[in-house]
């Protein structure tokens, strides 16, 4: 069972959301908040897998409370979603930044929210490696200045171009097309990737990728 928070000042979406959710057999929504703080509350006294999380709250916003959870190694199996109005709002930069693993806009379809929930809750990034890119490139000022190649010390070779392939955009199954390994085998190093990195899914990855000058900005 796939458990879920919904965080947003405003009592109509949360009960809009909350509906959906509820109809599916493997999501259940076990705690709600009206803002940042008690979100966190909630989240250190409930199992949370996956929280949707409004980025304009009072006491403290989505971006505020992103950071707070991505921090607390108590609730380092929770996995944020921020959900806002405008797809490239300047605030979705910063909070991938902040510790996000995606983020949803609030007119998403239906069906698109159910698979969000899902492909966060098992550990996949909600935004495409490839979108992820385009928005740091947005906030390149905000990432490591001089590239600092020792953040990928702990990787094999073979690791090392893994990673340059997720950056990329690529999935596992394509991934294991281009380096001829089978999808279980990408997934596998991809994973160990993400531990020697302490990365908590793969928007991490491609942040590394950047700061370690593996991949660079393409802007001029």
């Amino acid at each position: 069972m796939i458990r879920v928070a919904l965080a947003d000042d405003h009592q109509l979406v949360r009960a809009g959301f909350r509906a959906l959710l509820a109809s599916e057999p493997d999501i259940e929504v076990v705690a709600e908040a009206s803002g940042g703080q008690q979100l966190l509350n909630a989240l250190r006294e409930t199992a949370v897998d996956v929280a949707l999380v409004d980025i304009r709250m009072p006491d403290g916003d989505g971006l505020w409370a992103a950071e707070q959870i991505a921090a607390d190694p108590a609730l380092s199996e929770v996995r944020v979603v921020i959900v806002t109005t405008f797809e490239l709002d300047e605030y979705v930069v910063r909070a991938v930044l902040a510790g996000a693993s995606g983020f949803l806009v609030k007119d998403t379809e239906p069906a698109d929210l159910i698979r969000a929930v899902r492909a966060v809750a098992a550990g996949d990034a909600l935004l495409s490696p490839g979108v992820t890119r385009t928005l740091l490139d947005r906030a390149a000022s905000q990432l490591r200045v001089v590239p600092d190649p020792r953040l990928l010390e702990a990787l094999t070779d073979r690791e090392v171009e893994v990673l340059r392939l997720v950056a990329e955009g690529l999935t596992n199954d394509e991934i294991g097309a281009r380096l001829y390994l089978s999808p279980l085998t990408a997934k596998t190093h991809v994973s160990r990737i993400m531990q020697k990195l302490s990365a908590r899914d793969r928007v991490r990855l491609v942040i590394v990728a950047y700061e370690s000058g593996l991949v660079g900005s393409e802007r001029p």
